[in-house]
C-alpha cells in the first residue's frame, strides 16, 4: 500500500498568505507615497516656477533668444562685407585686398602712398559734407550714449553712412581700426530689428548690447571677449537674463565668420611662457609703462581734436589735408597704414628692432590723432593693440640687455603690452585680458597679463579718471561716470510725464500758468527738477517745443519724481535680474 502524500502545512500556508497580503499593502503604500511625493513636487514646481515663467514670457524672453541669434547672424555677414569693401577699396593703389599693407606698401611707389590717403580723404569729406548730417564717423561711444539716453535707437542711415565713411577711411590708409565702425553697425543693426517688435526697455538694451557682442566676436574671431566688452562696456552691468542672449549672438557672429575665414586666432604667435617668478616686478613695471602710453596716447587724441576744431575750414577739406600728412608719415613709416596688424604681428614674432619698435610707438600715435581729428572713420581697438605690442616689445629688448638670465622673450612682454594699452585706453580690463588671450591663443601667460592690465587700468583712472569712450560723451555734455541717476535725468523728457490737458481745460487753465516759467515737451528731467527747485512751484506749465506760446498741458512734481524712481527700480531689477 503506497504512503499517502503529505499535507501542506496548514500553518505555512497561512504564513505565505499573511506575506503576500503585506507584501501588498507595502506596495499600494509605496505607490501612494509616490504619488503624493510626485503631486507635491508639481505643486513645489508650479509654485516656484510659475511667477518665474510668467515673467520669462510677459519679458518676451523667447522672442529676445530669437532676435539674438538673427542679430548675430546679420551682423556677421555685415561685418565681411565691411572687411570685404575695405579690401576692394585698397586694390586700386596697393594691388592687394589682405590686411597685411605694410608688405604691401614696400612694393608701391612713394608717390601713390603720399596721395592715396589724402584722395581717400577727399572722398570722406564729400560724404561727410552731403551723406552724414552730424559731419563725423560714429563709434562705441555713440553705441554708449544711444544706450545710456536715446532709447537704444540708432538711424539706420547713420549707422550705414557711417560705416562706409569708415570703410573709405581705412581702405585708403587712415591710421584707425575697423572694429569701432564695426560696433556701431552691429549696434545699428540691432536698433533696427528692435525697432520692428514692442519690447521692454531691458529687452532693447540687451539686443543692443546683443549687437556689440556679435560685432567684436565677429572682428577679432573672440566670442568670449564680444561677451564681456558688451556687458563691461555697453550695459556697464552683468545680468543673466542679458548674458543668454548676448552668448546667442556671440557665438552665431564667431560660427559665421569661422566658416568664411577659419577658426584660427588674429595672431600666429609662438608657445611663450614665463622663465622666471623673479620676473615679476619687471611686469609691474611693464604696466606702469604702459599706463604712461595709454595716457600719452589719449591726451594726443584730445590735444589734436582740439587744435583741429579751432581751425576753420570747410569740412570737406578737413581729412584731405589730414590724408596728406598721414601720406607724408607712411612714405617713412608705412607700418602706420591701415589697421595694422601685420606689423603687430611682427612685434609679437620679435621681427622688429628696438629702434623700429620706439619709433613707430610714436608715429602710430601721431597718425592716429591725425587721422580722428580730421574726421577719417575708424576706431581706437587695433592702434591701442599695436601701441601695446610697441611699447612692451621695446620693453622686453630692454629687460633682456638688462637681466639677459631671467628675462622673457619680448614677444611674451609685446603680448602683455596688448593688453595693458588697451585695457587702460578703452576701460574694459576683463573683456580686454580675454580678447588678447583669444587673439593670440597665449594662456599661459594669465597671471602676468592680469599684473600688468590692473596696474595700467588703475593708473590711467588715477591720472584721467575715465576710458577715452567716456571722454568723448563728456565733450558732448554726457557725463556717465556720474552714476546712473545721473543717465537717468537726462533721458526721461516731460513728455514722459506730464498730464496734458484737453482744448476746454486749456481754456480755463491759461489765466493760473504763470508764462515765465514753463517747460517743454523736449526738456529733461534733470532741467525740470532743477526749475520746480528754483521756482518753489509744485506744477509747472508745458508748451509746445515748437510754439512755446501753446499750453498743452501741466508737469507735476511728485509726477517727475515718481518717474525718476520708477526708472531707478527698472535698472536695478534689470542689473539683478
Amino acid at each position: 500500500m503506497l504512503d499517502k502524500p503529505p499535507r501542506p502545512d496548514r500553518t505555512f500556508a497561512k504564513s505565505r498568505h499573511r506575506t503576500i497580503v503585506h507584501v501588498r499593502y507595502l506596495l499600494r503604500d509605496m505607490v501612494h507615497g509616490l504619488f503624493n511625493a510626485f503631486s507635491l513636487a508639481i505643486n513645489v514646481i508650479r509654485e516656484r516656477s510659475g511667477p518665474n515663467l510668467r515673467v520669462f514670457f510677459d519679458e518676451r524672453q523667447p522672442l529676445v533668444w530669437l532676435l539674438a541669434l538673427i542679430i548675430g547672424i546679420f551682423v556677421a555677414y555685415f561685418a565681411l562685407l565691411f572687411r570685404l569693401l575695405i579690401g576692394v577699396l585698397q586694390l586700386p593703389w596697393l594691388g592687394t585686398m589682405t590686411e597685411r599693407v605694410w608688405t604691401a606698401a614696400a612694393e608701391t611707389s612713394l608717390f601713390i602712398i603720399l596721395l592715396a590717403p589724402a584722395f581717400g580723404g577727399l572722398i570722406v569729406g564729400i560724404l561727410l559734407q552731403w551723406v552724414l548730417p552730424n559731419r563725423r564717423a560714429l563709434g562705441v561711444a555713440d553705441v554708449i550714449e544711444a544706450r545710456a539716453i536715446k532709447g537704444c535707437k540708432i538711424p539706420v542711415g547713420a549707422g550705414l553712412g557711417s560705416a562706409l565713411v569708415s570703410a573709405v577711411s581705412l581702405g585708403f590708409g587712415a591710421s584707425t581700426g575697423r572694429e569701432g565702425p564695426v560696433v556701431h553697425l552691429g549696434a545699428t543693426i540691432a536698433s533696427y530689428l528692435e525697432d520692428q517688435f514692442t519690447l521692454p526697455k531691458s529687452a532693447r538694451r540687451t539686443l543692443l548690447a546683443c549687437g556689440v557682442a556679435a560685432a567684436v566676436s565677429a572682428s577679432f574671431n573672440a566670442p568670449i571677449a564680444g561677451v564681456l566688452f558688451a556687458h563691461e562696456v555697453i550695459l556697464t552691468h552683468y545680468a543673466i537674463s542679458a548674458f543668454v542672449p548676448i552668448v546667442i549672438a556671440s557665438v552665431a557672429g564667431t560660427v559665421i565668420v569661422r566658416i568664411h575665414l577659419g577658426s584660427f586666432p588674429a595672431f600666429i604667435v609662438p608657445d611663450y611662457s614665463i622663465t622666471s617668478f623673479w620676473e615679476f616686478p619687471a611686469f609691474a613695471l611693464l604696466g606702469l609703462t604702459c599706463a604712461a602710453v595709454a595716457v600719452l596716447f589719449q591726451l594726443s587724441l584730445i590735444t589734436t581734436d582740439r587744435v583741429a576744431h579751432n581751425i576753420s575750414m570747410p569740412i570737406w577739406v578737413r581729412p584731405v589735408i589730414g590724408g596728406l600728412m598721414i601720406g607724408i608719415i607712411a612714405v617713412f613709416f608705412p607700418q602706420i597704414l591701415g589697421v595694422g596688424y601685420d606689423t603687430t604681428d611682427a612685434a609679437l614674432n620679435q621681427q622688429l628692432t628696438l629702434e623700429l619698435l620706439l619709433a613707430l610707438l610714436v608715429v602710430k600715435t601721431a597718425a592716429t590723432s591725425i587721422s580722428l581729428a580730421s574726421r577719417f572713420g575708424g576706431g581706437i581697438f587695433s592702434p591701442t593693440l599695436f601701441l601695446g605690442a610697441m611699447a612692451g616689445g621695446a620693453f622686453g629688448l630692454i629687460a633682456a640687455k638688462a637681466f639677459p638670465e631671467i628675462a622673457s622673450s619680448e614677444g611674451l612682454y609685446a603680448m602683455i603690452g596688448m593688453g595693458a594699452v588697451a585695457a587702460a585706453v578703452l576701460g574694459a580690463p576683463f573683456s580686454t585680458t580675454v580678447m588678447v588671450f583669444e587673439l593670440t591663443g597665449g594662456y599661459e601667460i594669465t597671471i602676468a597679463l592680469l599684473l600688468a592690465v590692473s596696474i595700467s587700468t588703475g593708473f590711467s583712472q588715477a591720472i584721467l579718471g575715465q576710458s577715452f569712450f567716456l571722454w568723448q560723451l563728456s565733450m558732448r555734455g554726457l557725463f556717465l561716470k556720474d552714476g546712473q541717476h545721473k543717465q537717468i535725468v537726462r533721458s526721461i523728457h516731460v513728455r514722459d510725464f506730464f498730464t496734458e490737458l484737453t482744448p476746454s481745460e486749456v481754456e480755463q487753465e491759461l489765466h493760473t500758468a504763470n508764462r515765465e516759467n514753463t517747460l517743454k515737451l523736449s526738456d529733461t528731467l534733470e532741467l525740470t527738477l532743477r526749475k520746480f527747485d528754483s521756482t518753489g512751484d509744485h506744477r509747472l506749465p508745458v508748451v509746445e517745443s515748437e510754439d512755446e506760446s501753446r499750453l498743452i498741458g501741466w508737469a507735476d512734481h511728485w509726477a517727475a519724481l515718481e518717474a525718476m524712481n520708477k526708472a531707478l527700480i527698472e535698472v536695478h531689477v534689470e542689473e539683478h535680474h
